[in-house]
């Protein structure tokens, strides 16, 4: 198999053991400004940051050591930038189009009807269509065949179900198409006439919904927490749903990230007493509405406790083999995952960053036990390794705490795995703006992660009762707007537990605010946004941000506009952006084609709040849609 991978690992640069950035390095490098500097010379102050009493140090940004890298910059931004505007439409650079690939419940086979904008499909023909509101994806190459893997985060229940008077699930059959909405879908894509398409009754094409059999694998394989009276072993569940980003690994697998699985479930018993473990995933007597326990037994926590303990969890799927199992890797924690970028360690070892997005939640590092081997058998390097978490210091330094039992004080590494939030808490995890996407450099030894936002910050403790003082990396409270965090592991070895970090970019309102609400120096009134969410490098070692955040284009938003997707340049700093959505829409989720001329985009949830006819116009409902950006030149994009 020849799936494309550009290995994101350090080439050519190292830092020294300590992480000061004086060791050998294969390139001059240089020290980025930390642009945070300039936050103190826009008048902030204590009292006119926070009006509440509670502090924000400046010296927090001053203290904040500079991460090195190489000195060249990532590349010229080739583009104009776009304006902010709140269109019901996708608008792109000057010289740059774009078309829709596929939208939801679009067939992926012959003989499924084409998505009816009354029914809005059934439970059979959702189970052979492509999915709802699409989210972190990964294109795969082999053979000269491009095989996407995308994920369907969940439905939007009043668009979904639109064709009920009531907008809800009303009988069994809302509850299956419900199920086949979520999940993931894999698909072959072909360019024909010059726009992409799924190539349907593909011998790839294949659905992964909420009712399709797992390989539960790691550490919590077989544990009591996890077995059920259907699974009495604890190795085999049902079904992945609520998957956020995504991942891929060097020898061609796909990871989907279980990130809100706790809104599914519910209880006939309305007097059952939810355990403390329950209440820190969220975990309630009703559902948000899904309705699933109604049809599906396993959703109602009075009967099966252990359902949830499922759940939560990083899935590694083969895209090019379908008759394959998908694998729920417990190694890798379990919490409301974002995404996974994978790396490789100096030694081969496999690193995979991980955020867990909640306010006030952790970030999670895994590194494996076996080394990767190109060409060779892979296949179960997720399976056992070492969990950690993040601890950040206020001095620019940080370092990741292994979770084992003797740490945390748990009983076994089995239980880590289940109870991860837990574990991270105990030995006192730096919380953090909700981490999201994590993206790793292809051409320096550093990793970024979008804190998107938390307006608990500095005013209520997390779900656990961890405080979530300002501080470090999170350095404003009520924090609408959101930033970037970076890190260099010591050493260039991203399998150190050192590292050196500081902000990237603090998201703000410039033209709103005069303190460090307007945010970081390289924000302006031209390419200012809020909520980071998704987040990637091109092969080029541009950082490519996309948000997903407050769209009201008012008061402290004005001037914002849409969601929209922009691009960094990480080493001088500067920030343009190159996309807007269209209305009430998320964008996320970024892939490439293997020629690097097609970056695929995905555009979620449109008209979540009734005013978007994306993609279709006039009065048709809205669908989330993946579209396809490419030059009018032909060129090269990422």
């Amino acid at each position: 198999m020849d799936q494309t991978f550009v290995p994101s690992r350090e080439t050519g640069f190292s830092t020294s053991p300590d992480g000061s950035g004086d060791g050998e390095v294969a390139r001059t490098p240089e020290t980025l400004p930390t642009e945070f500097e300039t936050i103190a010379a826009r008048a902030l102050t204590r009292r006119r940051f926070l009006g509440t009493g509670a502090a924000l140090g400046v010296g927090a940004f001053l203290a904040q050591l500079p991460v090195t890298r190489p000195a060249q910059a990532a590349g010229q931004f080739d583009f104009a930038p776009v304006a902010a505007n709140t269109l019901d439409t996708v608008t792109v650079p000057g010289g740059y189009g774009w078309h829709v690939v596929t939208s939801w419940g679009d067939p992926l086979w012959s003989g499924v009807p084409e998505f009816d904008h009354q029914s809005r499909g059934t439970g059979a023909s959702q189970e052979r269509a492509m999915g709802d509101n699409n989210d972190g994806m990964e294109l795969f190459t082999t053979g000269g065949r491009h095989i996407l893997a995308v994920n369907n985060e969940y439905v939007n229940r009043k668009i979904f179900h639109g064709n009920r008077a009531s907008h809800k699930p009303e009988n069994a059959d809302d509850i299956r198409k419900s199920k086949a909405g979520h999940g993931v879908t894999i698909a072959e894509l072909a360019m024909r006439d010059g726009k992409w398409s799924i190539v349907r009754d593909s011998s790839y094409n294949r659905r992964i919904t909420a009712d399709t059999k797992m390989d539960i694998t790691g550490p919590a394989r077989g544990h009591d927490l996890v077995k059920t009276a259907a699974d009495p072993g604890g190795t085999t569940a049902l079904g992945t749903w609520n998957n956020c980003g995504s991942g891929r690994t060097p020898w061609g697998t796909y990871l989907a990230c279980e990130e809100n699985f706790n809104g599914y479930f519910s209880s006939s018993d309305p007097d059952y007493k939810l355990s403390a473990e329950m209440k820190r995933y969220g975990i309630k007597t009703k559902d948000r509405g899904y309705g699933w326990a109604g049809s599906d037994e396993r959703f109602d926590i009075s009967k099966h406790p252990n359902e949830s303990n499922r759940c939560g969890y990083i899935v590694e799927i083969d895209p090019l083999d379908p008759a394959s199992t998908p694998k729920k890797r417990t190694a890798l924690g379990r919490f409301k995952h974002e995404n996974a970028a994978v790396t490789l360690a100096t030694d081969g070892r496999v690193v995979v960053y991980l955020g867990d997005d909640e306010r006030g939640e952790f970030l999670y590092r895994f590194v494996s036990d076996g080394r990767y081997a190109e060409g060779g058998n892979n296949r179960d390097l997720l399976e056992n390794g070492r969990l950690y978490v993040a601890r950040f210091a206020d001095d620019g330094k940080g370092r990741w705490i292994e979770l084992t039992p003797e740490a945390t004080g748990m009983g076994s590494q089995a239980e880590i795995s289940i109870h991860t939030r837990q574990a991270a808490s105990a030995v006192r995890a730096t919380t953090m703006d909700r981490p999201e996407w994590v993206a790793v450099s292809p051409v320096g030894a550093e990793a970024y992660c979008c804190l998107t936002n938390n307006k608990n910050r500095g005013k209520k403790p997390n779900a656990g009762g961890d405080a979530t003082p300002v501080g470090g990396p999170n350095p404003r409270a009520a924090n609408h707007y959101g930033q970037i965090v970076r890190w260099a592991p010591d050493g260039g070895d991203h399998a150190s537990d050192g590292f050196s970090w500081n902000l990237f970019v603090v998201a703000g309102n410039p033209t709103v605010h005069k303190d460090a609400y307007a945010g970081s120096a390289n924000v302006n009134k031209d390419n200012m946004f809020n909520s980071p969410d998704g987040l990637a490098f091109d092969s080029k070692g541009r950082l490519w941000i996309q948000t997903d955040g407050n769209y009201s284009n008012a008061k402290g938003f004005a001037g914002q506009g849409n969601n929209q997707m922009l691009m960094a340049d990480p080493a001088t700093g500067e920030i343009r952006r190159f996309m807007v959505g269209p209305k009430e829409a998320e964008v996320t989720g970024i892939t490439w084609s293997a020629d690097r001329k097609t970056v695929f985009v995905g555009i979620q949830h449109p008209g979540e709040r009734g005013d978007s006819h994306f993609p279709g116009g006039g009065q048709t409902v809205p669908r989330s849609s993946i579209v396809a950006i490419t030059r009018d030149d032909g060129g090269v994009i990422g």
